[in-house]
């Protein structure tokens, strides 16, 4: 179909489209590809035609006749919109892998991007027909190419982060599905997301950061505004929940599990990780006690601990080993004295009230500075240099 034949038939269908259509046919007999470019952008998402083939009809019959002449990012952006279109997966990888042709028949420069980003499409509708390991070889040819360029856009880096998450959940992976979200999120544009795959991310991002092994720093996850959109969500109890884990506040924490419990019941990676789970929340507690401490005061009692968590010595002690065997905490257990000497507590992302704290130590600090200059000044006057 001719593109002016195309262009017709939608305003036949839509009248209420007629000066859309009008403008796009004009900008394309004037070849204004950039112009078209930004229009079609806008005209893509219109609410009439996300139902039943119409993006196909519009790439078919009317993209398809200047498809080359585009920026080949934002062609890839199209092709894939419209791969989801398709009821039947297989015919969706044999249109982008078209697009992938016209691409590299096209001589344009800066195509390896555009290309992967297809790609990573074609690896998320080959993880959804079961074939998984065309999925991981697209991955890792991705994950090669990213690694050797630095010239990629980051919408590029986002879909390949997100496919990636995707295939991780599959392996039933929560450290590599955490690693991978936490890169998603650093490149992803929160506008660009629909409601449904910002609660997506953000709800598996937080169940598997709770769940994985070795960590312990929650913070940067709990400011991203993806994670955020589970407030006022019915998954905000996960929000929440990452919340207590994160401060160390073991009470609320357990208030939570029991208000949702029924929730939590049906999330089985916190159902089968319940005694993990209780382990970290009281070894964040622990390193949150020490990082409390004044600095020339962190030769702790090994009872005094225990005391302050409610917990046996030997517990104590078991959650020491843990905590010095990551590197979370850095000291010297004494089993004669029944101390440890902590040095340093990995530094985390702050909340606002362990900040309000180092605002108080800093100014107790500058408060004991003062003591001393005065004290000198007062001394030994014949010293002081005015």
């Amino acid at each position: 179909m001719e593109a002016i034949d195309y262009i017709n038939s939608v305003c036949a269908d839509h009248p209420e489209l007629y000066d859309q259509c009008a403008t796009l046919y004009d900008l394309y007999q004037r070849k204004l590809w950039h112009q078209l470019t930004i229009n079609l952008q806008q005209f893509f998402f219109l609410p009439v035609l996300q139902t039943g083939d119409e993006l196909i009809q519009l790439y078919d019959n009317f993209i398809i006749h200047f498809e080359t002449e585009i920026n080949p990012l934002r062609l890839a952006e199209f092709a894939v919109t419209v791969s989801h279109k398709y009821l039947d997966k297989e015919a969706a990888i044999n249109h982008l892998r078209r697009t992938i042709e016209k691409l590299n028949s096209a001589n344009q420069k800066h195509i390896e991007g555009p290309i992967l980003f297809i790609r990573m499409q074609i690896a998320a509708f080959s993880l959804g027909k079961g074939d998984y390991k065309k999925c991981k070889n697209l991955i890792d040819i991705g994950k090669a190419i990213l690694d050797s360029m630095t010239d990629i856009d980051q919408s590029v880096y986002a879909h390949y982060y997100w496919v990636t998450c995707q295939y991780c959940m599959f392996l039933q992976d929560p450290v590599e599905f955490y690693k991978n979200a936490i890169q998603f999120l650093a490149y992803a544009s929160v506008e660009s997301l629909p409601d449904s795959d910002k609660r997506y991310i953000a709800s598996h991002a937080c169940i598997t950061a709770m769940v994985g092994d070795n960590i312990y720093d929650f913070g940067e996850l709990l400011a991203h505004p993806i994670i955020k959109s589970l407030l006022g969500s019915p998954s905000e109890w996960i929000y929440r929940l990452l919340e207590a884990l994160n401060s160390g506040n073991l009470v609320h924490y357990q208030e939570l599990c029991r208000t949702h419990e029924t929730c939590v019941d049906s999330q089985p990676a916190l159902v089968n990780n319940e005694k993990k789970l209780l382990e970290k929340i009281n070894i964040i507690r622990l390193m949150e006690f020490i990082f409390r401490l004044p600095p020339g005061d962190r030769i702790i009692p090994l009872t005094t601990i225990a005391e302050f968590m409610k917990l046996t010595v030997n517990d104590v002690e078991h959650l020491l080993l843990k905590s010095l065997s990551v590197g979370l905490i850095e000291g010297i257990i004494d089993e004669v004295d029944g101390t440890v000497d902590a040095s340093r507590v990995q530094p985390r992302v702050l909340e606002m009230s362990q900040i309000k704290y180092l605002r108080h130590r800093l100014a107790h600090w500058l408060g004991k500075v003062q003591w001393v200059i005065t004290s000198v000044e007062t001394g030994t006057p014949e010293y002081v240099v005015l």
